[in-house]
């Protein structure tokens, strides 16, 4: 095993709840083996994205009431194409050569589980997002 991927897996967290089974499709599969550990390690990253997001927006999400911010995170990772497109680079330059190739043949349906992912897990932390936290994380 070369140097790169010895060290993108050795990086990678270890999911307890992310379950792989014999019976369950490869985009599920890929979900669990390389898509949520990637992001759970890309996680810190993730977060300064989109609150530089947020920023270079006038800041209006700060504003808002937690519900209308749960929606802002939704419509800013489904509408913004070149924010969805770089929140889709900081995942998949963590990816092995071998990976990359599993996730070429199908990357529409893996680009939506790893959006709806990244997605989840802005909204499970948008209390991080208040700028009172942008140094804690």
């Amino acid at each position: 095993m070369d140097n790169r991927v010895h060290n993108l897996l050795k990086m990678r967290p270890t999911l307890r709840n992310a379950l792989v089974t014999e019976n369950m499709s490869n985009d599920e599969r890929f979900q669990n083996t390389t898509l949520r550990p990637v992001i759970k390690l890309q996680d810190h990253l993730l977060i300064a994205a989109f609150r530089n997001y947020v920023n270079k927006h006038k800041g209006v999400f700060y504003e808002l009431a937690l519900e209308k911010k749960l929606k802002y995170i939704e419509n800013a990772i489904q509408k913004d194409i070149k924010f969805r497109n770089s929140l889709k680079g900081m995942v998949i330059g963590m990816f092995t050569v071998e990976e990359y190739e599993t996730y070429i043949l199908n990357s529409s349906a893996l680009n939506k589980r790893m959006m709806n992912i990244v997605i989840e897990r802005l909204k499970d932390q948008v209390q991080l997002l208040e700028p009172q936290f942008a140094q804690v994380v």
